[in-house]
C-alpha cells in the first residue's frame, strides 16, 4: 500500500514493516566524516515476541506532510501490513556456534526488532536526510552491490567525491569490536551511522537539522510509534533504527551455505560447486596461500580439523595489507586517528562475502577486478614497517605465492561461490518507496 513520501503533501501509509537499511554505516562512502553524537536517550516499549512498540497495524493512514513538491514528483511508501521478519532469520548452523555468536556486536539495549529495522529501512533509503533532498544512505550502498558503491568513490549530495570507496555492509552485526568506518574511529554502529548524515560532502545535515526533516514528514509518526512506543523523533532513536537495519543484512544463502551444509566439513568436497570452485577453495584453505589466517579469524584448528569461524569471512581487525611500502601522505587509515605510527597503513576490512559484487576493492577503491586482488596477495604485497606478520614470510619479507593462471581463476571462482543472491533481491532490504 504506497505512502507519498517528503516531497508531496499528502501519504497513504500501509501497515507497517520491517525492512532495513543503513547503508550508512560501515566506512566507505560514508566515511568522509566524523561519527556525530546522539541526543538524549529513549525507552523501547517490548512486546511479548520481542518487538518493540505498538505492533503491526492495519489499514491506511492519511495524513498531511510538511514536505515540498519537487517538480510535481511525486514519491510513494509501500511497506507490508505485517513486518518482515528481521529479528529471528533462519540461520544455518555453521553461523550459530559459539564462536560465531561471540562476535556478535548487537548491544544489549539495540536489539533487532522488526518495527525497528523497518523504520531503519525507510531511513536508510530516504532522500529527505541529504540537504537538497537527492541523496540516501543507499545512494552509496546499493543492495545489488552487496550494499556497496561500484565506483571507486561515491558522489554526494552537491556532487563531490567521499575520500574512500563505500565499504560493502553484509555481516557488520559480527564484528566483535564493533568499531566501524575504514579507519575504525566509530566506537559502535549506533555512533556510525550518523556520521555521513553530517559530512559536509556526504549529505550535509546538521543533527537538529535531521530531527527537523523527519519530523516533518508525516509517514515516520506511525513508523515511529510501533519502533518505541511513541512518536519522539531524536537522534539516539534514528541512529538505533539505522543500526538495526544494518545489522539485519546478514549474508547466509550463497552457494557456499549450501555446500557447506550438504558437506558437513568446509574441507570437504561440495557436491555443488565445479571442479575450479573447489580448487579455489582448497586454495583458500592451504598454509600456501594462507587466506584463512585473515578471513576466518580465530586461532588455527588441529591438523584436518574445521576452522572455528566458517561464516562470516571477515577479520577480526584492522590490518596492513601491504598496499603501500610507508606511511603515505593522504590516508593512513587507523595511524592517523590514533597518533600512534605502529598503526600507519592498518584499516578494517569488509567480509569477503559477495565479493565478487561489490568491487571496486581496498580502501581506496585501486583494485577494480578480484583479479587483480589476488595478484597484489600473490606477488605484490609492500614491505610496510607495519606489515600484517600472516603476510610475511619466514625471512619476514612479503610472502609470495606464486600461483599458477589456473590457480589464480580458482580463487576467483571460489570466491564467487560466497555471492548471496538472495540477499542482493530480499523485498525486506531494498527500497520501500515506489518512484
Amino acid at each position: 500500500m504506497p505512502v507519498t513520501n517528503s516531497k508531496v503533501s499528502s501519504l497513504h501509509l500501509a501497515p507497517l514493516s520491517t525492512c532495513l537499511a543503513l547503508a550508512l554505516a560501515l566506512g566507505g562512502a560514508c566515511d568522509g566524516g566524523g561519527a556525530g553524537g546522539t541526543e538524549g536517550s529513549s525507552t523501547t516499549a517490548s512486546t511479548s515476541d520481542g518487538s518493540s512498540g505498538a505492533g503491526d497495524t492495519t489499514g491506511d493512514v492519511d495524513t498531511s506532510d510538511g514536505g515540498s513538491t519537487s517538480e510535481g514528483e511525486e514519491d510513494f511508501l509501500d511497506l507490508p501490513a505485517t513486518p518482515y521478519d528481521y529479528a529471528s532469520p533462519e540461520l544455518p548452523a555453521h553461523f550459530l556456534s559459539p564462536p560465531v555468536r561471540q562476535l556478535d556486536n548487537t548491544p544489549a539495549d539495540n536489539p533487532i526488532i522488526d518495527h525497528g529495522a523497518t523504520l531503519g529501512r525507510v531511513l536508510f533509503y530516504d532522500t529527505a536526510l541529504s540537504r537538497n533532498e537527492t541523496v540516501a544512505c543507499a545512494t552509496c550502498h546499493q543492495q545489488a552491490h552487496g550494499f556497496g558503491d561500484p565506483t571507486q568513490f561515491s558522489e554526494g549530495f552537491e556532487g563531490g567525491l567521499t575520500g574512500r570507496n563505500s565499504m560493502a555492509l553484509a555481516e557488520s552485526r559480527w564484528y566483535a569490536t564493533g568499531r566501524f568506518f575504514w579507519d575504525e574511529r566509530a566506537a559502535t554502529l549506533e555512533e556510525q551511522v550518523l556520521g555521513p548524515i553530517q559530512n559536509e560532502v556526504e549529505m550535509g545535515l546538521t543533527l537538529t537539522e535531521l530531527v527537523e526533516r523527519v519530523e516533518e514528514r508525516a509517514y515516520y509518526r506511525e513508523l515511529f510509534v510501533a519502533a518505541f512506543g511513541d512518536d519522539a523523533v531524536t537522534t539516539d532513536r534514528i541512529a538505533r533504527a539505522l543500526a538495526q537495519f544494518v545489522r539485519a543484512m546478514a549474508s547466509y544463502r550463497s552457494r557456499y551455505d549450501v555446500g557447506l551444509a550438504q558437506a558437513g566439513s568446509i574441507r570437504a568436497e561440495f557436491a555443488n560447486f565445479t571442479a575450479e570452485e573447489n580448487l579455489g577453495k582448497q586454495l583458500f584453505l592451504q598454509p600456501r596461500t594462507s587466506c584463512v589466517a585473515c578471513h576466518l579469524g580465530g586461532p588455527p584448528p588441529p591438523p584436518n580439523g574445521d576452522f572455528a569461524n566458517q561464516a562470516i569471512f571477515l577479520p577480526l581487525e584492522p590490518l596492513n595489507n601491504g598496499l603501500d611500502a610507508g606511511p603515505v601522505e593522504d590516508d593512513n587509515g587507523v595511524g592517523d586517528v590514533s597518533g600512534d605510527p605502529a598503526d600507519d597503513g592498518r584499516f578494517k576490512s569488509s567480509s569477503l562475502r559477495n565479493i565478487a559484487v561489490t568491487g571496486p576493492y581496498m580502501h581506496d577503491g585501486r583494485f577494480a577486478t578480484l583479479e587483480e586482488v589476488i595478484d597484489h596477495y600473490d606477488s605484490g604485497i609492500k614491505p610496510h614497517p607495519n606489515l600484517d606478520p600472516r603476510l610475511r614470510g619466514p625471512d619476514q619479507q612479503p610472502r609470495r605465492m606464486n600461483l599458477t593462471p589456473a590457480e589464480k581463476s580458482a580463487l576467483v571462482a571460489f570466491l564467487g561461490t560466497l555471492t548471496d543472491e538472495a540477499l542482493l533481491t530480499d523485498p525486506k532490504f531494498s527500497d520501500p518507496f515506489v518512484r
